[in-house]
């Protein structure tokens, strides 16, 4: 089974990072495969960038013909351009917001989302209502972090801790991490808080494995149905005929 993870900015090396994450969580013979889009945000954070973004991720799924692929995993906390995604692809498309939301629901009655900048609350809350999910969610709280300081380990895991005390005040029993870039955490944290900690992008990878073993595919009756055909201007040409997956 060969699964695309989608990073939604253009940064490589948090590709790679995420593909680490993707990895280690996939099960024997899942294929790992990273795509990070030709144009768009270095990083993700407000509603320009997550729109910009979700047109270039479309964008370099229509393009991706290096290899024939099960699943698509998209790796952007609460992005823009799934609903798009499952409209253009024959495979299955698992987004990493909703996926550790349905995981965390299955742990306790109600979850918390720590994410970067409070600025991306209204977008993640957004993207769980779409999602079904969000009745459960107790709170949504940002750490102050940007996306590109991540990689500070020891400040990120301490505006981690003081975010998820935030969320248990409001209720939370289960947390998810609210950023592709936070992958990893959970192994750090979660004994740390006594919580569960849930990974957007490990429980993608294994909902997507799941899907494609029970032969489950996006649904064409309604809302899913495929493009109408038109002309329609993309940033380069592919080939002709057929949709990009198998």
């Amino acid at each position: 089974m060969r699964i695309v993870v989608t990073n939604c900015n253009t940064t490589r090396a948090m590709t790679e990072e995420i593909v680490r994450g993707a990895r280690s969580a996939a099960g024997p013979g899942t294929t790992i495969t990273g795509l990070t889009p030709a144009w768009g945000p270095e990083s993700a954070e407000g509603w320009l960038d997550s729109h910009l973004s979700a047109a270039a991720v479309l964008d370099a799924l229509r393009g991706y013909e290096e290899e024939p692929y099960d699943a698509v995993v998209m790796a952007g906390f609460g992005e823009h351009g799934r609903e798009g995604a499952r409209e253009l692809l024959d495979v299955p498309v698992v987004d990493i917001t909703e996926a550790a939301a349905h995981l965390a629901c299955l742990l306790g009655r109600r979850y918390g989302v720590i994410t970067t900048l409070d600025r991306s609350r209204g977008q993640i809350e957004d993207s769980l209502y779409t999602a079904g999910v969000a009745a459960h969610c107790a709170a949504v709280v940002g750490t102050g972090l940007g996306v590109l300081d991540l990689g500070d380990e020891r400040r990120t895991t301490e505006a981690f801790l003081a975010a998820a005390e935030r969320a248990r005040v409001a209720g939370a029993e289960v947390l998810v991490l609210g950023c592709a870039g936070m992958t990893g955490l959970q192994r750090v944290l979660g004994d740390r808080l006594g919580m569960p900690v849930v990974d957007g992008v490990g429980a993608a990878v294994r909902l997507a494995e799941s899907l494609v073993a029970l032969g489950l595919r996006t649904s064409r009756a309604g809302g899913y149905a495929r493009p109408r055909p038109k002309r329609r201007t993309w940033s380069a040409p592919v080939r002709e005929g057929g949709w990009p997956g198998r």
